[in-house]
């Protein structure tokens, strides 16, 4: 396995170098798709050049990326190529253990159940097998390296992909259950764009799960672990936004930065929800919408983790596909994290209802976006409502997506309790419905 990870990765950096070194690079790293107004590396570029001679790189309103992102390519900005290769890379094998060590401790709670007689005897055929689980990691991480989507945002030089890195990590050390590492990544991530603060609550589940602590509000050893995680995630995000104000001297990077995610001033065309909505809307309604799309990404938390409670790392998995589609200024690179994770989800297949559809939008969709992004923009014959329909298009299926994979989760749970073939009193078959 580790050769065939070595001769993947070897691929990949090979696929991303050349694309590097082709006409093609220009041209995707302008792509609205692939970069926003805050991950867009000639907007890094800007800020660095304000930083160098001495002014503040967010005293303008170009750059809105994190002040240890500008720091770190002040040194690394001769070797951004690499850099942004290394972070796909890192992500790649981050989720490739992760993965492993999850199918490892779900082999063994099957194991046990099994044992136990936990499960019908109709519903057997629903048991994973080792032989099915071996090549998962490999495939997430093939799922991963070799998106276009991915390759996409490498060649772009997206910072997208190292908050996919980072994100990658806290789910390695989450799943490792390494508390004070989670807290830590976990702290990075929200750092880099609010957003992953949601994860908290699937990290805190898995935690307490592995360290056989109840997930019961009235136990006092629930509390004491969550005083405990948010101690350590709060305490390391104010070091982290301590150290930024050192390095630039002031807090002029809070409202340039966080202020700029959540007032969404900057309505450039992108693949979110936000841009077209937001250009078409009076100026005294702003406020009230804006606090309403902004809590999408906030508001599914609770009823999520009230229902997947017991399965935090399928919750981790949602939770990355909301915030991928509700932020404010999404990308492809986005979109490719929690997409990886789907192999992991390959025994819920013959529960899901409409892959085959969702599939096909999402290619067509994906295909679609530059054809109308140049009859709008080049040769003028559309206008901003043909490239905002083919948008909306992509997130109704990316919603899609998501919730037939929830569905088909709790379908699977719901008949490995009570059997795959339910009947009725009387003898008949039943049907399932789940409300």
């Amino acid at each position: 396995m580790a050769a065939s990870l070595t001769l993947l990765v070897i691929v990949a950096v090979t696929i991303r170098a050349a694309l590097y070194r082709s006409s093609l690079a220009e041209p995707i790293a302008e792509r609205v798709e692939v970069v926003s107004p805050i991950t867009a590396w000639k907007r890094v570029i800007e800020g660095l050049a304000l930083l160098d001679l001495g002014v503040s790189p967010y005293s303008g309103d170009v750059f809105h990326e994190t002040p240890l992102i500008i720091y770190l390519f002040h040194f690394l900005v001769d070797y951004a190529e690499i850099t942004f290769m290394l972070a796909d890379v890192i992500a790649a094998v981050a989720l490739y253990m992760a993965v492993k060590d999850f199918n490892k401790q779900v082999f063994r709670k099957q194991k046990f159940a099994l044992e136990a007689n936990r499960y019908p005897a109709d519903c057997l055929e629903l048991i994973r097998s080792p032989t099915e689980m071996h090549y998962i990691p490999l495939k997430v991480a093939m799922f991963y390296l070799l998106n276009p989507f991915t390759i996409l945002s490498c060649v772009a030089k997206s910072t997208c992909g190292l908050n996919n890195a980072v994100l990658a990590l806290f789910v390695l050390t989450t799943i490792k259950g390494n508390v004070l590492l989670s807290a830590i990544f976990l702290c990075l991530a929200t750092y880099q764009s609010i957003y992953p603060l949601t994860l908290c609550a699937p990290a805190m589940l898995y935690l307490m799960q592995h360290q056989y602590i109840p997930v019961n509000p009235r136990r006092a050893s629930f509390w004491w672990f969550v005083v405990q995680y948010l101690f350590m995630y709060l305490g390391s995000l104010f070091v982290i936004v301590c150290l930024s104000f050192f390095l630039l001297g002031s807090w002029d990077y809070l409202p340039s930065v966080y202020g700029f995610i959540l007032s969404v001033p900057d309505l450039t065309p992108n693949i979110g929800l936000f841009w077209y909505f937001f250009a078409e809307m009076f100026e005294h309604f702003r406020l009230f919408f804006l606090c309403v799309f902004q809590i999408n990404v906030f508001f599914y938390t609770i009823p999520l983790c009230i229902k997947l409670k017991d399965h935090p790392v399928f919750l981790m998995f949602m939770q990355l596909a909301v915030i991928s589609i509700f932020k404010s200024y999404p990308t492809v690179g986005d979109t490719a994290l929690y997409l990886a994770f789907l192999p992991v989800w390959s025994h819920l297949h013959r529960f899901l209802r409409n892959i085959f559809l969702v599939s096909c939008v999402l290619l067509a969709c994906s295909a679609l976006f530059p054809v109308l992004w140049h009859l709008w923009i080049y040769a003028g014959s559309a206008n901003s409502n043909f490239y905002y329909a083919i948008t909306l298009l992509f997130n109704v299926a990316q919603i899609l997506l998501v919730s037939d994979y929830f569905y088909a989760y709790l379908r699977r749970e719901h008949h490995l309790t009570y059997g795959l073939y339910l009947k009725k009193k009387d003898g008949s078959e039943a049907t399932l419905v789940l409300k």
